[in-house]
């Protein structure tokens, strides 16, 4: 893993405005070890989650941390095996929405556990309660807000002739055409950044597709039922984004590559759908050359980004140090915190806190100057038996493995599998 400068400053830790109070926290936890276990690599979340632990660690001797690293592709199964015999973590790394709410049998409800005073200091917390009701009480403490968001090479577009960034689907064929004349692979796929299995990651472009079809609507109705994943606009959709292989806008092996990151900071490819959590390393290797813009899997350009608190840590029921984890969590929605969140290269969830970061501070800027409406992230506000089918048939559809009708068939089929009581309005 590698290890970044983590700013500690003054931890001055203003407990009293929590209700907790220093000496009293500190006394309690004067021994303890507080186990997180994450699912993260050697991302810039991972980074931020141990310098957290480390600062926090050095303003309070005698606390320390466990930092387990668990493999990405059956974190989940981990965590509810260790739930079963309760020796698992203190902590978890969470994603926020129904990720988190699948889960709730075995995480803690944050409301009463950390103070009033500390949750308001957080935004999006709505999303990790129960029927997403911030009044029902959050279960994810997160700390950082995410994107998933476009990136591309301006070098690249500017030679070759591009002259605007694209922001439908026709525009987007028509700069694919001069990138690739000009030795650009123009959008690049593969499953490295977060890396969360085999694949790509494909709710990245789905949340767009979704987005440009109906806006809130376009993502709640895949959620209840009246958009099947098999209708006449979901098929011409999927249809216009499988053309983007069949017409050279990718890369050959979608299904295969594992180095496209390196592909897009190498200069190689144009463009990349990813994420906040590689924006440092996209501007650490190519300084101003690199922004941000929004997918444009649309007919019509989207006035909608996905903004959104994407994962944090959880408090598990059973642990045994609930105190220490509490005050732990209390210590994320503090400023002092927010600085190590945003050294890590990532955005603070922390209300009022501010990005060094250029290319993030202009993803912010789509919804706070632009006009642009926020929205959450596809797979967290969906079905987990429906997110899980998408992971393996969305990539295949792109990948010209299967064909569109029969790929989104076999989604709605996931979907009508369901227990009656989650396919209704409200996630719970």
């Amino acid at each position: 893993m590698r290890k970044k400068g983590i700013l500690v400053g003054a931890l001055t830790f203003a407990l009293a405005l929590t209700g907790f109070g220093l000496n009293a926290t500190s006394a309690n936890a004067a021994t303890s070890t507080i186990t997180i276990w994450h699912n993260l690599g050697d991302t810039q979340n991972a980074t931020a989650v141990k310098a957290l632990s480390d600062a926090y660690a050095k303003a309070h001797p005698g606390v320390t941390f466990k930092l387990v690293s668990q493999p990405a592709d059956n974190y989940f199964a981990l965590l509810q095996a260790a739930a079963v015999s309760k020796k698992g973590p203190d902590l978890v790394l969470m994603w926020t929405g129904l990720f988190a709410l699948q889960y709730k049998s075995y995480l803690q409800n944050l409301k009463g556990t950390v103070s009033a005073a500390a949750l308001a200091k957080e935004g999006s917390l709505n999303w990790s309660s129960p029927a997403f009701n911030l009044a029902n009480g959050p279960y994810v403490m997160p700390f950082d807000r995410q994107f998933y968001i476009g990136f591309y090479n301006k070098a690249a577009l500017k030679k070759a002739g591009v002259a605007t960034v694209p922001r439908t689907w026709t525009e987007l064929y028509a700069a694919c055409g001069k990138l690739k004349a000009a030795g650009f692979t123009p959008l690049v796929y593969g499953n490295g950044g977060q890396s969360l299995g085999a694949l790509y990651y494909p709710w990245y472009d789905a949340s767009y597709i979704a987005i440009g079809q109906g806006g809130v609507s376009g993502l709640k109705n895949l959620y209840n039922g009246k958009n099947q994943w098999n209708s006449a606009a979901n098929i011409a959709s999927y249809k216009k984004y499988a053309a983007l292989k069949s017409k050279g806008c990718t890369n050959s092996d979608v299904l295969t590559k594992t180095n496209n990151l390196d592909d897009f900071i190498g200069g190689k490819a144009a463009m990349i759908i990813d994420g906040t959590w590689d924006t440092k390393k996209f501007t650490d290797a190519m300084g101003t050359n690199v922004a941000a813009f929004v997918p444009p899997f649309s007919d019509k350009p989207i006035k909608g980004v996905v903004e959104f608190a994407g994962q944090g840590l959880s408090m598990t029921n059973y642990s045994k140090n609930k105190k220490a984890a509490a005050a732990f969590l209390e210590f994320m929605t503090t400023m002092d915190a927010a600085k190590i969140v945003d050294a890590a290269g990532l955005i603070s969830n922390v209300k009022g806190s501010k990005t060094s970061n250029a290319v993030n501070q202009q993803m912010l800027d789509f919804a706070a100057k632009g006009g642009f409406t926020r929205f959450p992230m596809l797979d967290n506000v969906l079905q987990g038996d429906v997110v899980d089918a998408g992971n393996k048939i969305l990539p295949s559809i792109l990948g010209g493995k299967t064909s569109v009708a029969g790929g989104l068939k076999q989604m709605a089929q996931v979907w009508a599998n369901l227990a009656v009581e989650k396919r209704g309005e409200i996630a719970k």
